[in-house]
């Protein structure tokens, strides 16, 4: 926990991005009968009855001091879903820095293994000399500040049915570009010190 803490207390720096990763399952609904559109004083009303599409998932990378997310709707949450999220970061993303310090939680899919599996050995090799992954403990996901961008999102962008992946793709493109364009920010104020006091059992005395 307090590797991740120090890491946040950290001013920015370009040429070490600190980046959440995160996933989240989507599933997809469409309605059955077309829903009754709002009118004064009233909201749009939808049937209860509803049509299951499959799901999907939200693969998303934040960097909180930067004010910047990027959201990939994939029908898959694999291995090579996420080797190949890192290599977007190594070589799209940030491709003149040293390192780029990743926080991430202890998902089995989430390992340097991964990216060998995704790639030859020499071209995972190169990659993973560029990441730092810095993993969440156990029931501390909360820790990952790519939940709460989720959570933004989920609200924002997915609280009305959405049938296909096609249409959810649209929505959180709009939705991410909206929040990056208007450098929607997070504002992180737990500290090594509030960790201390709060889980002050583990600590010894």
């Amino acid at each position: 926990m307090e590797d991740l803490l120090e890491l946040y207390a950290l001013p920015y720096n370009p040429a070490e991005p600190v980046v959440g990763f995160d996933e989240c399952p989507v599933q997809l609904l469409g309605d059955v009968r077309q829903a009754l559109p709002a009118s004064p004083g009233k909201s749009a009303r939808h049937d209860y009855e509803y049509v299951r599409g499959g799901s999907a998932n939200l693969l998303a990378c934040v960097e909180p001091l930067a004010d910047w997310r990027d959201v990939e709707v994939s029908e898959t949450r694999t291995k090579l879903d996420f080797a190949r999220r890192m290599k977007f970061l190594a070589d799209d993303r940030y491709p003149d820095a040293l390192v780029i310090h990743v926080v991430l939680d202890n998902l089995n899919t989430h390992t340097h293994g991964a990216l060998y599996e995704a790639f030859p050995a020499a071209e995972a090799r190169r990659i993973v000399k560029r990441l730092r992954f810095h993993y969440t403990p156990k029931h501390g996901s909360w820790l990952n500040m790519t939940e709460i961008e989720l959570s933004a999102i989920s609200r924002e962008c997915l609280s009305h049915r959405i049938p296909t992946i096609d249409a959810l793709r649209a929505a959180i493109t709009a939705c991410q570009n909206r929040r990056n364009d208007a450098h929607a920010t997070i504002q992180w104020r737990f500290t090594v010190q509030d960790a201390r006091a709060k889980f002050h059992r583990f600590y010894p005395n």
